[in-house]
């Protein structure tokens, strides 16, 4: 037993180390390290320290469907998981104390690569974003642009830094300045700046891309979807669409009901274009979202505006709602843009609904208007009509142009 109470079989120890390797540790991750059983880590990893007394296991591709089977192999042994870094910063160490929870762990971390290079580009760690692209589509990037905005993207191989400056020239963004930290932490630290438009060539795997971000001159309008990071109300013309798009006004309305929240799943009914459930997922890098589309052409569409938009891990599911919903994971809130009139398809998304789960529906017609007042009469809720107008030329004149009214409906499920 060690002082904690806890048998040493039954936890695990995870310590982070550094680009400097075993010197870089603090005496209790040595002890740790040395005293475990069991060491796990990636070959790079296991590379940096010592051999030890015990076992040596490194980590399989892939390896998290792996993981479960690998922890519980060496159960009945004292085991320590090397890391990278802050393990608990985008790292195995989250991974762990979801599988384990977290009273299983003893964490022993380093700084991370992140605090490492803010250190080094004198940057304030608050006010700088994050992009992980490890294992993840570097448009993910696109969602964190705006002007004047300071990120620190984690590469997933020495190719990272080329993809993304190749993404920002092509986005109006290529004279962002990029400096890329190499090896932070250890004597063969680098460092390379250049803007986009002239970063081409390749770098070690083992680095941080910093990107202060510089609009090209142009068009005000073309740079407009990149000037609400982490706010609703994205320009109609940001998303390409067929008329099926629930517009602008009503849409942060929508959104506001929803209240998105960092991990939690939106079941985006009806999608169309897919607009709520893109900027449901650009509230928060860990927003997640399902789009429901019938129509192919509109479901392909979806894929491009997310892509486009820097949430490409959107998951679009063609088919007809409520078939489609059947096997989808429990939502933390649901919308319904399209399809309310379609039967079933409302009490299918009120059931998968656990008690606290939000339900936002918008309905034009009066056919969809007559099921949403019912529901409001059984439910409650909050039932609000929007009507919105557009100033617009008529002749040598200019007049309001009114838009159809919505009739929005949003209730916590009790």
């Amino acid at each position: 037993m060690n002082g904690t109470g806890t048998d040493p079989t039954e936890r695990v120890r995870v310590v982070g180390i550094g680009a400097d390797g075993w010197e870089g540790l603090s005496p209790a991750a040595r002890e740790a390290v040395t005293e475990a059983e069991v060491l796990l880590g990636s070959r790079r990893q296991l590379d940096l320290v010592p051999e030890p007394s015990g076992l040596r296991v490194a980590w399989p591709s892939p390896l998290l469907p792996a993981l479960p089977g690998l922890l519980a192999e060496y159960a009945d042994r004292s085991r320590c998981v090397l890391a990278s870094g802050d393990p608990m910063f985008h790292g195995i160490g989250a991974t762990l104390a979801k599988l384990l929870g977290p009273e299983r762990l003893e964490v022993i971390p380093r700084p991370s690569s992140v605090s490492l290079a803010c250190s080094r580009l004198g940057w304030p760690l608050q006010e700088t974003r994050v992009v992980n692209l490890v294992g993840r589509a570097v448009d993910n990037v696109l969602a964190a642009l705006e002007p004047g905005a300071r990120l620190l993207v984690l590469g997933s191989d020495g190719t990272t830094p080329s993809k993304v400056s190749e993404l920002l020239t092509e986005h109006g963004f290529g004279r962002s300045e990029l400096t890329v930290l190499e090896n932070l932490g250890s004597e063969r630290e680098l460092r390379h700046r250049t803007i986009a438009a002239e970063l081409r060539e390749h770098t070690g795997p083992l680095h941080v891309l910093a990107v202060e971000c510089r609009a090209e001159d142009g068009p005000r309008e073309s740079l407009d979807r990149f000037r609400t990071v982490g706010a609703p109300g994205l320009p109609d013309d940001a998303f390409e669409h067929d008329g099926q798009l629930t517009k602008r006004d009503v849409r942060v309305t929508t959104l506001a009901r929803l209240a998105p929240s960092p991990g939690g799943l939106l079941w985006d009914v009806g999608a169309g274009a897919g607009s709520v459930a893109i900027e449901w997922m650009r509230a928060s890098p860990a927003c997640r979202a399902v789009a429901v589309e019938r129509s192919a052409e509109r479901a392909e569409r979806i894929t491009r505006n997310a892509a486009r938009l820097g949430v490409p891990e959107l998951d679009v599911v063609r088919g007809a709602a409520p078939e489609a919903l059947r096997d989808l994971e429990r939502p933390d809130a649901v919308f319904i843009g399209g399809g309310v009139t379609t039967p079933d398809v409302l009490r299918t998304c009120t059931e998968a609904l656990a008690p606290g789960g939000r339900l936002v529906v918008n309905a034009v017609t009066m056919e969809s208007e007559s099921i949403v007042s019912d529901w409001y009469g059984r439910l409650g809720g909050e039932l609000v009509r929007i009507g919105v107008e557009q100033a617009a030329p008529i002749g040598g004149f200019t007049a309001w142009r009114p838009a159809m009214r919505v009739t929005q409906w949003a209730v916590t499920k009790r």
